[in-house]
């Protein structure tokens, strides 16, 4: 992890940056918020920035939204200034670190603020199986591919290749393909000089040159517009890149990984992806199964997280009953890893005592279910197939606010799994998941029984799908993100589906609260 230390730190500079680089960060350091964008700008970037508590923060962080340079940002000042602590916060900051420097709280904030620990949690022969060959081609310097559903890992599984690589002690770079519209993903990835266009008020390298001699990872290359596809080739081919406004192309030296949750030899079949990048770029494939497919991860993810949001919320030692697990190895998973996280996570919460029970999980609606799910055959009598049936019928309410997102699964690099991929020791959050007493949960519900089944027939697809995104959407108090989470779709497919909706009369939540400003 690279962090950047701003300001003199009350001259605790020397500690904070020992206290780093004994947990394994690489520490530089500058004076001044200007000093410090030059230094987000080139290719010597940085994870993360501590930031001195008396420089102005509020201005740092509206420069770096302004030049789109997504960073964590922690405050540092002298014992308990309060006042001072609510300002940074208020500011952006994340976290407000009081000083002198205390060990453990630094390395605390490091892990849960830069997400350093990106082990994979495992115990399947399949998914074993799939972790193997990704080691024994993370040496070679080949371009792979990583395709998967949603929320199974692709992301982690390319930073275990980069671990495992040759690169390793050098730069891991991640570029969202989805999330950057087409007009700023070219300077996002090749990086522009001074005045090539409107807001362009510095030279910035891109991530291509951040990365060199390391690696990038392109998530979600599928939704990469062709014209930039055609420019990205010419950068593998030709190992350079050409910055926005620069006639001088600059040599680079990458290892590319990319991951779609799409099939990929489809969209070239239907002309959205380029035959020869996607050749260039699939030298190595790595398919990573679904949750449904390797089942023996299930109660070890399912015991981890368990513990792991019990500490968090001070709740002591909880286990799963058996028929609780039974209804987690019997759910359909559609949203893999990360909606057994969320499932588990509102469990801790609902739970009484130190036993989690089926009254506790709260499952996506089976009308989610991908077809010949296992969900299917549970009995209809069966407690795991109704767990919130109670006297006279009763739901246990959901929470009144939405759980906030957080980062997938990830573990504590140390581990002894079987074949050295052993049980985890931590954890990271992840994004929410669907409450069972929702409108679209109910309507799900009703619509495995034969009367739901009557209801759907002479309406047509559309009008399903317009109504199950509308419902899940105000479930999740128009928070898109949560709602796309949900729903197994990106947040560009959610978005152009609203988009459609409000341009035919129908009535769209709005965005919540923390959404606004970008929605």
């Amino acid at each position: 992890m690279r962090l950047l230390i701003v300001g003199t730190l009350e001259g605790y500079i020397t500690a904070a940056g020992k206290i780093a680089m004994k947990r394994g960060a690489k520490v530089s350091h500058t004076d001044s918020i200007e000093g410090a964008l030059n230094a987000l700008r080139s290719a010597a970037g940085a994870d993360l920035v501590m930031i001195d508590v008396k420089l102005d923060i509020a201005t740092f962080i509206d420069s770096l939204k302004a030049e789109r340079i997504t960073i964590p940002v922690v405050a540092c000042g002298i014992g308990t200034d309060a006042a001072a602590a609510v300002r940074a916060i208020r500011a952006g900051a994340k976290e407000y670190l009081p000083l002198p420097p205390n060990a453990e709280l630094i390395a605390a904030v490091l892990e849960a603020v830069a997400e350093e620990s990106h082990s994979i949690v495992c115990s399947d022969p399949a998914m074993l199986a799939t972790l193997r060959l990704a080691e024994q081609v993370a040496p070679s310097d080949a371009s792979v591919m990583i395709t998967g559903e949603s929320g199974t890992g692709k992301e982690l599984m390319a930073r275990f290749i980069h671990r495992k690589s040759r690169r390793s002690n050098e730069a891991f770079v991640a570029v969202n393909c989805a999330a950057i519209p087409e007009n700023l993903l070219e300077s996002e990835l090749f990086g522009h000089e001074k005045g090539a266009f409107t807001g362009a008020v510095a030279r910035r390298l891109g991530k291509f040159e951040e990365a060199n001699n390391g690696t990038l990872l392109l998530d979600e290359l599928s939704e990469m517009h062709p014209r930039l596809q055609a420019k990205l080739l010419r950068a593998i081919q030709e190992k350079e890149i050409d910055r926005i406004g620069s006639s001088q192309p600059v040599k680079v030296n990458v290892r590319l990984i990319a991951t779609s949750n799409r099939n990929l030899e489809a969209e070239v079949r239907s002309g959205n992806f380029r035959e020869d990048l996607y050749f260039r770029l699939n030298v190595f494939s790595v398919a990573i199964p679904s949750l449904r497919e390797r089942p023996a991860d299930i109660p070890m993810i399912a015991e981890h997280f368990l513990k792991k949001y019990a500490e968090a919320n001070g709740l002591g030692d909880k286990r799963l009953t058996e028929d609780a697990m039974l209804m987690l190895k019997s759910h359909h998973w559609r949203g893999n890893v990360r909606e057994l996280e969320n499932t588990m996570h509102r469990a801790v919460l609902l739970s009484r005592g130190e036993e989690v029970g089926p009254e506790a999980i709260m499952l996506t609606s089976k009308l989610l279910a991908p077809e010949g799910s296992a969900q299917a055959s549970i009995p209809s009598d069966s407690p795991v197939a109704n767990p919130f049936a109670g006297p006279g019928g009763s739901v246990p309410a959901a929470p009144s606010q939405p759980q906030q997102p957080s980062a997938p699964l990830v573990v504590p690099p140390p581990g002894a799994l079987p074949n050295s991929y052993g049980p985890p020791k931590g954890g990271k959050p992840g994004p929410y998941g669907m409450a069972a007493n929702s409108s679209a949960a109910a309507a799900a519900s009703a619509g495995t029984s034969g009367a739901g089944l009557a209801a759907l027939i002479g309406r047509t697809v559309a009008d399903v799908e317009r109504d199950l995104i509308l419902e899940t959407l105000t479930h999740c108090l128009g928070n898109r993100t949560h709602a796309a989470n949900i729903l197994g779709i990106s947040i560009r497919t959610l978005r152009n589906k609203l988009k459609q909706y409000g341009d035919e009369g129908r009535s769209v939540p709005t965005p919540g609260n923390d959404e606004r400003a970008t929605a």
